[in-house]
């Protein structure tokens, strides 16, 4: 499943959900790299 995370207030990255962490971050893959960050809210369509 694809998961938009933010790493600053400027940056986002969309990758592969990898796993949800204890203090409410998720990572996600990109390729080889992992990114850790806070999801961003789905909006109802």
């Amino acid at each position: 499943m694809l998961r938009t995370i933010t790493l600053g207030s400027c940056v986002s990255v969309q990758g592969t959900f990898e796993k949800q962490l204890d203090n409410g971050k998720i990572l996600v893959r990109v390729g080889k790299l992992l990114f850790e960050g806070y999801p961003v809210e789905r909006k109802a369509a």
